[in-house]
């Protein structure tokens, strides 16, 4: 692997790890606050484009329709060709796509935006992953994964906060001028300091690039791996309860909890980084742990921690007022335990030279049953009854995918088997 010179000439192969590490986790910060701040300002943008509910959810249906359609070509390119640069172009792509939502003055405009969108955060969501993978060994990457992913709540959350106060007090357009420069600034950093590892670096003996027919065959073995496919179909049911409330849990507290956007942003933000970092951190010690001793650990946690946020969802949805938040707090802190833990146990089911490939397709496929069509589903239903009739629709899936990850445990690989 690409490795970063120390002063006395040699290299040293944990400092560049560790670089990618702290700099991708920072872009994926980005990514997601860039991909929050809509839900922070909806009601905003909603009263602006006079839209209902079905109509405000088809953003982010089109948003992930082009980045499930983008993740194909992106896997392949991923496994073919430098990781690096498409991290960087595809930053650089949703960094002044964010900027020209601002710039927006019809509903087709902003549909387009949000769909073009998609692009550039399904490239950074496949290639960081995969480089992350190559530079640490199976029995890592859990620790790792789950480190990367910390960025998620916090990014997350900051899209909320910045979305909703700042949209609350200069206008919807202004979260989205803010937001712009950061990632601009990141692609920078990138391009100086980062290297990148060599494929399969991190697994002694794994080959580093197939030929063409070589890795058509590698990637239509996915479609035996069992392993790949439980944790896939389970993640991509979490995704449809996880999306959807995303979307619309800022709105719901705005509807049925009687709080201001500025307020109802700010708690969920709160919640989001207190248990995102708590879980997220938590889930990934507790597996890391568990894996020695069971090496169906990482399907099992990401299980029952779906299963028992399924009831304090409930309780969100249809409890009295008092109990709407301190019950969201515990739904979202169980549904983060599974972060690292779960893309853990998808990226150790595939071989290193077509991980791009497979994490293209395990995106596309969560997405497409996950949150790309959550959203506009529950506004639909939310139009025709109650957006806490819209929501309930989440408790069905967060069984689902608890069942399927259950069942997955039985194919779970060794961690510290080679996989060439």
């Amino acid at each position: 692997m690409p490795q970063l010179p120390d002063q006395s000439g040699t290299f040293n192969a944990s400092r560049a790890a560790w670089v990618a590490l702290v700099l991708l986790s920072a872009m994926n910060l980005l990514n997601y606050a860039d991909r929050y701040l809509l839900a922070g300002v909806q009601p905003l943008v909603q009263n602006a484009f006079h839209l209902n509910d079905e109509r405000i959810g088809a953003l982010t249906f089109a948003f992930f329709i082009t980045y499930m359609l983008a993740a194909p070509m992106t896997g392949w390119l991923g496994d073919r060709y430098p990781r690096k640069p498409l991290i960087m172009a595809g930053a650089l792509l949703w960094s002044l796509l964010t900027l020209s939502t601002a710039l927006v003055h019809t509903y087709d405009q902003l549909y387009l935006r949000h769909a073009l969108l998609g692009i550039g955060e399904a490239s950074f969501g496949i290639y960081a992953p995969a480089l992350l993978s190559d530079s640490w060994p199976p029995e890592q990457r859990n620790r790792i994964l789950t480190i990367f992913y910390l960025s998620l709540p916090v990014g997350a959350a900051m899209g909320y906060i910045v979305g909703g106060t700042l949209g609350q007090a200069y206008g919807w357009r202004a979260p989205f001028y803010v937001s712009a420069a950061p990632g601009l600034l990141i692609v920078v950093v990138v391009w100086m300091w980062m290297r990148e590892p060599e494929r399969g670096a991190s697994e002694p003996g794994a080959t580093s690039l197939l030929t063409a027919r070589q890795y058509r065959a590698a990637v239509l073995t996915l479609g035996r791996n069992p392993a790949y496919w439980t944790a896939t179909l389970g993640m991509a049911m979490m995704v449809f309860a996880m999306g959807g409330i995303a979307v619309w849990m800022p709105t719901f507290l705005y509807r049925h909890g009687n709080y201001s956007l500025a307020a109802a942003s700010q708690i969920l933000g709160a919640i989001t980084v207190v248990d995102g970092i708590l879980g997220t951190w938590l889930g990934g010690w507790v597996a890391q742990r568990w894996l020695r001793r069971n090496r169906a650990a990482l399907y099992l946690l990401s299980a029952w921690s779906v299963l028992l946020a399924a009831p304090f969802a409930l309780l969100t949805f249809f409890g009295p007022r008092a109990a709407m938040v301190p019950c969201l707090s515990a739904a979202e802190f169980f549904l983060f335990l599974n972060t690292g833990p779960l893309n853990a146990a998808i990226v150790n089911a595939v071989p290193a030279p077509i991980r791009a490939a497979a994490i293209a397709i395990e995106l596309f496929m969560i997405h497409a049953l996950g949150d790309a069509p959550s959203p506009r589903i529950i506004g639909w239903v939310s139009d025709h009854s109650s957006l806490r009739m819209g929501l309930s629709i989440t408790l069905i899936t967060l069984v689902v995918s608890g069942g399927l990850l259950l069942a997955g445990a039985r194919f779970a690989p060794p961690v510290n088997a080679t996989r060439t």
